[in-house]
């Protein structure tokens, strides 16, 4: 658990707060996956229930900090995917764990300081849940915070979201992120960034898990069904069995490159056929399918329906 070289203001800000004892009692932590802010929440925690923290960071020895490493500190809930009946995990946070974390709150602070909710994936709470949430954000119980994180805010209904001091997360600059990805001995580091999209926290763990051959394998399955030579059926069947999130991320960031390719005038990396308007309109639909994983869709079929839009 560390903080990242583009944390410092958000960091800084927050610590200000706490300072002034103006804590706010709910926070949202957004932005794309792999930009640490599980992280910075973390040792944000673990700072503000330490008994002996210097500038927000837990010393890591006291009591409190024991307890929070071992997942056991009794003023610590974390909220997520809970288990149905038949013991499989849920893909969704449900209104019974909200009901179960404000009867939690109810009672008082096992140390006397600050309790604190952590709801993560806070996007994947459901409209009964997120309903359920607002009565508790609306009428919030004395040193009490609520973190909210999220990759996908937007996902949040407008009156979760206004009810929480919000902290974005975005990339910083490309400098600054091969600078960080050299730091941390990324090999190709400038590939593993433009493979995540300017992600750097992504990049990183592209860099070590086959990522950068999957961005390959895309490229050469899109040009090759371009050209009429792939079997869509096999490309499916690739893509499902490996990562099919990852390769539609791939997918659509292909789409992008090849309608820069062609307003620079350079080489078109996948000799697509479809013309300008049709290539971003199936950079939409890659994205689409990317959300549409998330639902009961076969991802077969999903799968399918967007290589056959492609060819």
């Amino acid at each position: 658990m560390s903080l990242r070289p583009w944390h410092a203001d958000a960091w800084a800000r927050l610590q200000a707060r706490r300072e002034r004892d103006a804590l706010p009692h709910a926070l949202l932590l957004a932005g794309a996956a792999g930009l640490g802010k599980r992280d910075f929440l973390a040792a944000f925690v673990k700072g503000l229930l330490c008994q002996q923290s210097a500038d927000g960071m837990a010393c890591g020895v006291c009591r409190s900090c024991q307890l929070v490493a071992a997942g056991t500190h009794p003023d610590v809930v974390t909220l997520s995917f809970g288990l149905r009946k038949d013991g499989v995990t849920r893909s969704e946070i449900v209104v019974d764990q909200i009901r179960d974390l404000s009867q939690r709150l109810s009672m008082a602070s096992q140390f006397g300081g600050w309790q604190v909710v952590t709801i993560d994936p806070a996007d994947a709470m459901n409209a009964a849940a997120a309903n359920a949430l607002l009565k508790t954000l609306e009428e919030p119980t004395p040193s009490t915070l609520l973190a909210l994180v999220a990759d996908q805010p937007a996902r949040l209904p407008a009156t979760i979201r206004s009810r929480c001091q919000r902290i974005d997360f975005l990339p910083p600059s490309r400098d600054a992120s091969l600078a960080w990805l050299r730091a941390e001995a990324v090999a190709d580091a400038p590939a593993a960034l433009d493979a995540a999209g300017g992600n750097p926290g992504m990049a990183r763990a592209w860099a070590t898990d086959g990522a950068l051959k999957q961005r390959g394998e895309v490229r050469h399955d899109l040009k090759a069904l371009a050209a009429g030579r792939g079997d869509a059926m096999e490309v499916v069947k690739r893509w499902q069995a490996a990562d099919p999130s990852r390769y539609l991320w791939f997918a659509a960031q292909a789409a992008t490159d090849e309608l820069r390719a062609r307003a620079s005038g350079s080489a078109r990396p996948l000799d697509s056929q479809l013309d300008d308007e049709g290539l971003d309109a199936w950079y939409g639909r890659a994205n689409r399918a990317r959300d549409a994983l998330r639902g009961p869709l076969r991802v077969d079929l999903v799968l399918l329906e967007l290589i056959a839009a492609w060819r």
